[in-house]
């Protein structure tokens, strides 16, 4: 069978491409620069828990030496401290994980390397596509430039950004906001106040400072900070920007410290949305997708979730055929999601940009706005949660053996420790991204068993059975604990790390209808496509 065709080698294309290779499915990456990234250290990103995850399985190993994991978090107001959270550790009763920040060309050049270890995966450097055609058994792209030549590929994958040709190839419409948000952006090594914390730091009383100026800590004493700018009409010029640093550092600091400033820039951010995601075997992830950024939102940690999403489904369509449910799940399933999050950023900028008539919404002032805006900075609530897929079609019908967990279905299950058949321990997420499903049996006191004595005891013979007689394949795990469950509950897993149902007992045919259900069905399962689309736009609310 023909390779999967990548267009686009930034952080999504090739996260893309790796997660297909750990499945076994070959990719073409058709790059239309020249295969290495210019250094731009204030071009940073932040990745979430999960995210940050999701790249170090692909195989960049050196991701927490390329960035930093904040210890707290800090929200300023005026002169006063509004919030002090520390990261990586428990406020109450809830876990605050530590986001990872780093220079998006040291993250990209990480999966550049993973890349290069993989004999599945072609680089193909100064590769712009300028036709794309489709028929019933595959794609057909044509690239210019030095090597200009015709590709034939499975499915096609567009992952070219903002501007996307795939997109405009496709005719597909990309409506929403411009210029929601715009920054001005300084790296700098300099010493602050509160080494490895990210600052947030709204109506700073210096005059230079606007309405709003964030610091975020990187490797190595580098920071990168970024000041509000009004939407429209401010030209920053390279003298004002010096005195913003100047005021900003001797507003924190009591003067001006010695500093080393490496890069500047100024950006403005978007809010868009495709109208379609699939067009047959042609697809659309990350930028090329979606635009969004404000309020402190990651659309990279979103492009990064289309490729875990887009990879096992294309893998499962590659190796043994898919159900047209299956791949159209894609689209029903990332589109609602990162609409929901846009939703959640278009109604927040108004409480928190200035708009009185909405400010009656969030109660509490200062302190209420504060919570809101962190959200997005540290992926909590709805402006930075990790998606639920809740109302998947992919999602099985509900079954009397169901039973709840502290996990709803369609949500990222929790990070515990297991066990496989083999007597190996490791973290849930470890297990994901290879293909399969995981079957998960929360078993208190295994821990503490010889393995020949807990895999031939109790549930555990009639459980390993009904794995094996799943219509996909899936991995069997062991946990002493799952939070909701109690013992002898039975977690399926899907392979982007989303429970598909929790079980209580071990129950072959309810199980087996469930992984029926979140594969889609058996290969080759169609749908009026028309009446599908319709259903999906349903689901997905458009951002205008």
């Amino acid at each position: 069978m023909d390779p999967v065709i990548v267009v686009g080698a930034g952080p999504v294309g090739l996260a893309l491409a790796l997660g297909l290779a750990a499945q076994g499915v070959p990719s073409v990456v058709l790059d239309e620069g020249p295969g290495k990234d210019e250094p731009r250290p204030a071009r940073t990103v932040v990745l979430r828990e999960d995210t940050a995850d999701l790249v170090g399985r692909l195989g960049c190993a050196d991701l927490h030496e390329a960035g930093l994991r904040w210890t707290g978090w800090r929200s300023v107001r005026r002169k006063q401290l509004v919030r002090a959270v520390p990261l990586g550790e428990e406020e109450g009763a809830v876990p605050l994980p530590a986001p990872v920040h780093l220079a998006q060309h040291a993250l990209t050049g990480g999966l550049r390397q993973a890349v290069a270890r993989h004999s599945l995966v072609r680089m193909v450097p100064f590769s712009r596509i300028d036709t794309l055609e489709q028929d019933a058994d595959g794609v057909t792209v044509h690239t210019r430039g030095p090597g200009s030549t015709w590709w034939r590929g499975s499915y096609v994958v567009g992952c070219d950004g903002a501007r996307s040709t795939v997109r405009k190839l496709l005719d597909i419409r990309f409506p929403g906001r411009t210029a929601v948000e715009r920054h001005a952006v300084a790296a700098l090594r300099v010493e602050l106040p509160w080494p490895g914390e990210a600052l947030l730091h709204r109506a700073p009383p210096w005059r230079t400072g606007g309405a709003e100026v964030t610091a975020r800590p990187l490797p190595d004493g580098v920071w990168r900070l970024d000041w509000l700018l009004p939407p429209r009409g401010e030209l920053v010029t390279p003298d004002a920007l010096i005195t913003r640093v100047r005021d900003t550092l001797a507003g924190w600091c009591g003067d001006t410290p010695p500093y080393e400033l490496l890069d500047t820039g100024v950006y403005t951010l978007h809010h868009r949305l495709a109208r379609r995601w699939r067009v047959k075997r042609a697809f659309l992830a990350g930028d090329a997708a979606h635009l969004l950024g404000a309020l402190g939102t990651q659309g990279l940690d979103e492009g990064l979730r289309d490729a875990e999403n887009l990879a096992w489904k294309l893998a499962q369509a590659w190796h043994q055929g898919a159900s047209e449910l299956l791949l159209d799940s894609y689209q029903a399933e990332r589109r609602a999601a990162v609409a929901s999050r846009l939703r959640a950023a278009d109604q927040s900028l108004p409480i928190l940009r200035g708009g009185a008539g909405l400010r009656t919404l969030v109660p509490g002032s200062a302190r209420g706005h504060d919570t809101l805006l962190a959200d997005g900075h540290l992926g909590c609530g709805p402006l930075g949660a990790p998606p639920s897929y809740t109302y998947s079609p992919l999602s099985p019908q509900r079954a009397g053996a169901h039973t709840p967990v502290s996990t709803p279905p369609g949500a990222p299950v929790t990070d515990v420790r297991v066990t496989a058949p083999d007597g190996n321990t490791a973290r849930l997420r470890e297990r994901l991204g290879r293909g399969h499903m995981l079957v998960v049996l929360v078993a208190p006191g295994t821990g503490v068993w010889d393995r020949r004595h807990w895999l031939t005891a109790g549930v555990m013979p009639r459980l390993a059975e009904a794995v094996d007689g799943l219509p996909v394949k899936a991995e069997l795990l062991l946990t002493e604990s799952y939070p909701g469950a109690t013992a002898h509950t039975v977690l399926l897993v899907r392979p982007d790390g989303h429970l598909v149902a929790a079980f209580s007992g071990v129950r072959p045919a309810e199980l087996r209808a469930a992984a029926d259900a979140a594969r889609g069905g058996a290969a080759g399962t169609t749908e009026d496509d028309e009446a599908h689309s319709a259903g999906s736009s349903d689901r997905t609310a458009d951002v205008n």
